[in-house]
């Protein structure tokens, strides 16, 4: 006969509760918060007063005319206050569109018990007046479903916001004249414009393409959201379209970062620069990615919702979003100079 099996320690004993520790949550610096707010708001609206400017007066958004308002116009917005109040329609509906993606990720890092920090805005004196917004999550994220619910609510409520302002901002533009001089920095348009320009055509415009239109500055607002959401969207790396593939599929996730990358290399040469800036930032972080648990996996009507996102990005993607400026095009233009 075997040993009889020793008997267990006493239960009190056998089972020692286990000891967690949780990072304890930084003091919120609300303070700047409301700067970097504060800040965006002033700087979208210097660039919004020269964009309703150039529409009041028929010119393109963008206009680099000798006579033209500046790059960035501060001192001529600030002479007079209702210069800056021009600004009003653009950095309020730019705003709304980055706000509502950021507050996406951040009510659902809330929803899971996930410590995340407000909404960080970027003011810039850029084409747009901002290179921005982005949260920082500062706990981790306990399980995949939690990981793609949180990357991609982020770019839905940017979506949905942006393709609202369209639907109302795009009847709002003009038709160019016929001798009407074309802007140095032409945007060019995603799928979701071209669409909303089919469904939604400006009176007497027909035949007419968004190349032909003054567009309003709440509709180069809504274009900005698109954009934005596009390049979120990019499936790699620690962006949202990164997190989005880790949470379905972990073990593929540095593949389809290397792809990623691949591809916009070639969009770089022949449509777009900027690319390559984004091939070499997914570079540097997209072959990591911080640590979640492995199971349960995604299923259900979130594999649905992901096929939503792909749909926004082939409907928000631009691979030339400014004409004329591939890395060839630059290239040339170098040699040309010289």
């Amino acid at each position: 006969m075997s040993d009889p099996t020793p008997a267990l320690p006493p239960t009190i004993d056998y089972y020692r509760p286990s000891e967690i520790y949780l990072p304890r949550p930084q003091k919120r610096r609300y303070w700047l918060h409301i700067l970097l707010f504060l800040a965006t708001v002033f700087t979208t609206l210097v660039v919004g007063a020269r964009m309703e400017f150039n529409f009041q007066n028929n010119q393109p958004a963008f206009s680099m005319n000798d006579d033209a308002l500046p790059f960035f116009p501060a001192r001529w917005a600030l002479a007079e206050p209702s210069r800056l109040l021009l600004g009003l329609p653009f950095a309020s509906t730019l705003m709304l569109i980055l706000l509502a993606h950021e507050m996406g990720h951040y009510l659902y890092c809330r929803y899971y018990g996930v410590y995340a920090t407000l909404p960080f805005f970027i003011p810039a004196p850029t084409l747009i007046g901002t290179l921005g917004a982005f949260i920082r999550i500062r706990s981790p994220i306990r399980s995949r479903t939690a990981l793609f619910d949180i990357g991609i609510a982020g770019p839905i409520a940017g979506f949905l916001v942006a393709l609202t302002v369209l639907v109302f901002a795009l009847p709002l533009s003009k038709i160019m004249a016929p001798a009407a001089v074309a802007s140095e920095i032409q945007l060019g348009f995603p799928v979701i414009f071209h669409l909303a320009w089919a469904a939604i055509p400006l009176a007497n415009a027909r035949g007419t393409s968004l190349h032909g239109i003054y567009l309003h500055p709440t509709a180069i607002a809504a274009w900005v959201g698109m954009f934005a959401t596009a390049l979120n969207l990019l499936p790699g790396g620690q962006l949202d379209g990164g997190h989005i593939v880790f949470a379905l599929a972990p073990r593929a996730h540095r593949i389809v970062s290397r792809v990623t990358i691949l591809a916009l290399i070639p969009l770089a040469i022949y449509f777009w620069v900027g690319w390559i800036i984004w091939a070499i930032l997914l570079r540097i972080s997209g072959m990591r990615h911080p640590v979640v648990s492995e199971w349960p996996g995604v299923t259900g009507a979130r594999r649905w919702i992901a096929l939503f996102g792909l749909v926004m990005l082939i409907l928000t993607l631009t691979p030339a979003p400014f004409a004329h400026s591939s890395l060839l095009d630059v290239v040339r233009e170098m040699r040309s100079g010289q």
